[in-house]
């Protein structure tokens, strides 16, 4: 891994942060979603929040 600034950590943090949050709430529309797809539709951008968030992850790992 490159050697990154305060500044692009910080972002970083930022990202993550944000993709979790997002995870969260389209999980729980997606809960309480009575037509299916509109369920789906939450429940796929909650799965790739969850991605976005884990390659970010790994690319601090």
């Amino acid at each position: 891994m490159a050697n990154l600034s305060e500044l692009e950590l910080q972002n970083l943090r930022h990202l993550i942060g944000g993709y979790d949050t997002t995870h969260c709430k389209m999980k729980a529309y997606a809960d309480c979603a009575q037509d299916e797809k509109v369920r789906q539709f939450f429940e796929k951008g909650a799965k790739s929040a969850m991605e976005n968030k884990r390659v970010l992850m790994d690319f601090l790992g």
